[in-house]
């Protein structure tokens, strides 16, 4: 088992029940792929380096989670069709 950091940058104009909704949602993926989510952090509403989406504000957070070195892809191919997340990246950190 790798461990791995998903970074998602939330659409920012949604309410704080659908923005919880869709980290769940993202989550849920996780453990689907047999991933364990060993933390979470929300660096709450930050201003984007450049416009997304005619958008210049998003909501970042960060999943760490371990799971297998198949993963990752399965996620990424899941993140890609999500609404409202703006961006994604899966990052495998070191021991």
């Amino acid at each position: 088992m790798n461990r791995y950091e998903l970074a998602l940058v939330v659409n920012a104009k949604l309410e704080d029940e659908a923005r919880a909704a869709v980290v769940e949602k993202a989550k849920g993926y996780v453990t689907r792929y047999n991933g364990t989510i060993t933390e979470v952090e929300e660096w709450g509403r930050k201003r984007l380096a450049y416009e997304i989406q005619k958008m210049h504000e998003g909501y970042f957070y960060f999943i760490q989670f371990e799971a297998d070195p198949s993963a990752p892809g399965h996620l990424e191919s899941e993140m890609r069709i999500m609404d409202n997340v703006l961006r994604y990246l899966i990052v495998r950190k070191d021991a």
